[in-house]
């Protein structure tokens, strides 16, 4: 793959905790378009390098490029800006405040309006304001959030909850987002539509996905591209066909999964 076809490039990128090593010099890119999967077992180090990729973790070795400039140096604040977006492993929401009002805090890295314009409350600050509000009820229709939207998030299922969160990270306008386990806690109703809102947010909303997951069919489904983890090392990288048919993948992850 050249440098112009990469959105993101993971360069050597190596993590250590103490004398553990979460991630050793690992390496891949990450196309513009489509969706890449990214898999592996429960401490392969798939969160932590979506934290090094978030700028939460700082890494050792290594560099990360986005559009084929470093984001070593960028501050965590920065990042959404840039258009790297983001859900969690764990939900990480305003609980407490409306579906709205948690949509609307993805577009804030939008915002021009300074402190001292947000205090004054001038008219600009208002219209844009509002822009913000129309543009998150814009995501809210198209994630199927709109009858909740003036619902306490902390009142709603967990399966709405995934989709606030889904829908914070799109009012960003992400260029890449970067999904931690979104099939996490869905039931079966739930998950079945789940791909097909992936594939469609990458197809006609111009993202690029990065996809950590542990529920296989679900990756094979989607993934136009996967990397496989092991101990902090990628151990395969390909197609889902070649990934299923790799054997080291088929005995470190996917068992007797790998033909599901």
């Amino acid at each position: 793959m050249s440098a112009t076809d990469a959105l993101l490039s993971v360069r050597g990128i190596t993590v250590r905790f103490g004398g553990v090593v979460a991630l050793n010099s690992i390496s891949f890119d990450v196309p513009k378009g489509g969706v890449c999967g990214l898999i592996g077992p429960n401490g392969a180090g798939k969160t932590t390098l979506f934290n090094c990729l978030s700028r939460l973790y700082q890494y050792q070795e290594g560099d990360l490029l986005f559009e084929g400039k470093s984001i070593t140096n960028t501050p965590v604040h920065e990042i959404a800006k840039l258009g790297i977006g983001r859900t969690f492993q764990n939900l990480a929401m305003f609980r407490t405040m409306s579906v709205e009002r948690n949509v609307m805090v993805g577009a804030h890295c939008r915002s021009n309006a300074g402190f001292l314009r947000s205090a004054l409350w001038l008219p600009s600050v208002r219209a844009e304001e509002e822009r913000m509000r129309e543009h998150a009820r814009e995501i809210m229709d198209y994630i199927g959030l709109t009858p909740y939207r003036n619902r306490a998030v902390g009142d709603l299922p967990f399966g709405i909850q995934k989709r606030v969160e889904l829908a914070r990270a799109l009012a960003s306008d992400p260029k890449l987002l970067l999904l931690d386990e979104p099939a996490a806690g869905l039931n079966h109703e739930e998950l079945s539509g789940l791909g097909d809102t992936i594939r469609d947010i990458c197809e006609k909303r111009n993202t690029t996905v990065l996809l950590v997951e542990h529920h296989m069919s679900l990756v094979m489904s989607v993934s136009d591209h996967i990397i496989a983890m092991n101990f902090g090392r990628k151990i395969a990288e390909g197609t889902p066909a070649e990934i299923q048919a790799h054997p080291e993948v088929i005995e470190a992850y996917l068992g007797t999964t790998a033909h599901e």
